[in-house]
């Protein structure tokens, strides 16, 4: 983020945050997630020294961590390198690492992160620093010219199907499965995530999925409450746990207050991001295409015939369509980046989907004014679910069907095959992806601004969360949000097939057509589908069904 920006941001909030903060007393009542952790319900454990003190730096409320801040805690977690690499056992050697610069994250953590291990090693790193726009363009152009110029890379676990499907990456040797204990991941995030033909290349750092956020100041609101039922609303006055309710709230809000502020439900980012854009529009339509007895919600897992213009699909973007003129001034240019650090957490909208940066950012960011009054929960239902099968909508006996996006399942580091000719090379590079995924320094960084959310069984232990500063019922709501999506027994679980960032760039593509005008759900639907499946016929059809099979445990 510009500096310029930054600022302009901190002057509009000034007065947002003493609004929003004296609403935060009445808001505590609202928080509507369930707070059962699933399978996260082990009896909580003492933190150690360690983590503690890590997670005190720089403490929750006293603003966004600097650099010296990442350099303390990098600083903190060399234990397990220390445990197997002699000081200065790396002098000499360079690496490159690509990843990304968002919202002055990813790259710039990393890099206070690898600094005391760099001056424990004597390595040297140098780094490729990319917006997450251009990151699948540059990503396939070295995959596809063969010019691979980095030794470690920052990525997710839907490449993995392009990297480590072609030879590009270096198997992960066992002394850092060891090091990085990888049994404390999560349950998605285990094989065959990570791996490909048996063979592992991924250290996670990352989770993902898509939740919900929403402002609880908004559901407590007497005079929106009044309004609601005044104008003849069906049921109370409360956060939306389905999408047709979402719809509902977001188009009673158009032109109402709040605080003295403008009134806006849910925001849709309606410009593309590098293909990261088309996983909002997923979050939409999971709950109406992925029905519980069909783990496809995509493709046709035996043809690979898309379903992304079929009546769900249709539906969720014609719901986009029946929003635009409710959501904030010039929408059109709102991509996911502005949705959820310039315009949520900066104190517009009431609802939004996205990745679990928006609950560790809403208590540790400068750029939030609304920590004291924000909730969160697994992504709405739908009171119905299209039946692929039958072509029928299907309404549940257990009620709205509930599907949360796996969206992106997480970023992790790999580490490049062209490092495994030289032995120093290929240990001062996976040294340096273990230092970033070690279990300490994992809980620190989804804890504070980071760009990732918790992955770990141990992530899940509320009194560390507590412990750093974080409020209890606050910490309880959000990580409920996480682990109840990650345990959901519907979850919509992305496909590693190569070529995924292809089909979702030109879906892209073609969306900003739809929201432009220029055409209707249906046909706009159906021109993604004709798109995608030139892309599976150029990839090779009988391959993309054998791994898109794979990738359903089919």
């Amino acid at each position: 983020m510009k500096r310029e920006l930054y600022n302009k941001m901190m002057a509009m909030q000034a007065s947002r945050r003493s609004v929003l903060k004296g609403a935060a007393g009445a808001s505590v009542a609202a928080l509507g997630a369930s707070t059962a952790l699933g399978a996260f319900t082990a009896p909580a454990f003492a933190a150690s020294d360690l983590r503690a003190e890590m997670l005190k730096v720089p403490g929750v409320g006293v603003g966004s961590p600097t650099d010296a801040d990442w350099r303390k805690v990098g600083e903190l977690a060399l234990g397990p390198t220390k445990d197997r690499v002699s000081e200065g056992e790396f002098a000499g050697v360079e690496l490159t690492f690509m990843g990304l610069n968002n919202q002055n994250l990813h790259n710039f953590l990393f890099r206070g992160f690898l600094k005391p291990w760099e001056a424990y090693t004597g390595a040297k790193i140098n780094w490729i620093d990319l917006a997450q726009s251009d990151y699948n363009a540059r990503l396939q152009q070295s995959i596809a010219t063969g010019t691979v110029d980095f030794d470690i890379i920052e990525m997710g676990a839907p490449f993995e199907g392009d990297v480590a499907g072609k030879g590009l990456a270096s198997e992960m040797p066992d002394w850092v499965r060891e090091q990085i204990d990888m049994d404390d991941y999560v349950d998605y995030l285990k094989a065959p995530v990570g791996t490909w033909a048996g063979k592992t290349y991924r250290v996670s750092i990352d989770g993902d999925c898509h939740n919900f956020n929403y402002r609880t100041d908004y559901f407590t609101d007497e005079d929106l409450a009044a309004a609601w039922t005044d104008e003849g609303n069906d049921g109370p006055w409360e956060v939306p746990t389905t999408w047709q309710k979402v719809q509902a709230v977001t188009k009673f809000l158009k032109g109402k207050k709040i605080g003295g502020q403008d009134a806006n439900g849910y925001l849709d980012p309606l410009k593309g991001w590098g293909g990261f854009g088309f996983y909002f529009l997923g979050s939409r339509a999971t709950a109406y295409a992925k029905h519980p007895d069909d783990p496809n919600w995509l493709f046709d897992a035996d043809t690979m015939k898309p379903r992304v213009n079929n009546p769900a699909w249709v539906r969720a973007i014609q719901d986009v369509l029946d929003t635009i003129d409710s959501q904030p001034p010039d929408q059109i240019n709102a991509d996911p980046g502005t949705t959820g650090f310039q315009q949520f957490l900066a104190g517009t909208g009431s609802m939004l989907s996205w990745w679990g940066d928006i609950g560790s950012n809403a208590k540790t960011s400068d750029s939030s004014v609304v920590g004291d009054v924000v909730g969160f929960d697994i992504l709405p239902g739908s009171d119905d679910v299209y039946n692929a099968s039958t072509g029928n909508w299907d309404t549940l006996a257990s009620g709205p069907n509930h599907a949360p996006n796996m969206a992106y399942i997480g970023w992790g580091v790999y580490v490049m095959a062209r490092v495994d000719g030289d032995s120093l090379k290929h240990k001062a590079a996976w040294s340096a992806a273990a230092h970033l995924g070690g279990k300490d320094i994992s809980l620190w960084a989804s804890a504070y601004p980071s760009g990732f959310q918790p992955y770990r069984n141990s992530h899940f232990n509320i009194p560390e969360w507590v412990g750093a500063g974080y409020d209890e019922a606050f910490i309880t709501n959000y990580l409920a949000s996480q682990a109840n999506s990650y345990n959901h027994p519907n979850a919509a679980i992305e496909p590693r097939i190569p070529g995924i960032f292809q089909y979702y760039s030109v879906a892209e593509d073609e969306l900003a057509k739809i929201y432009a005008g220029q055409f209707d759900a249906q046909t706009g639907a159906d021109n993604i589908a004709a798109a995608w499946e030139k892309i599976t016929d150029q990839i090779g059809r009988d391959n993309q069904i054998a791994l898109y099979k794979a990738s359903l445990g089919l």
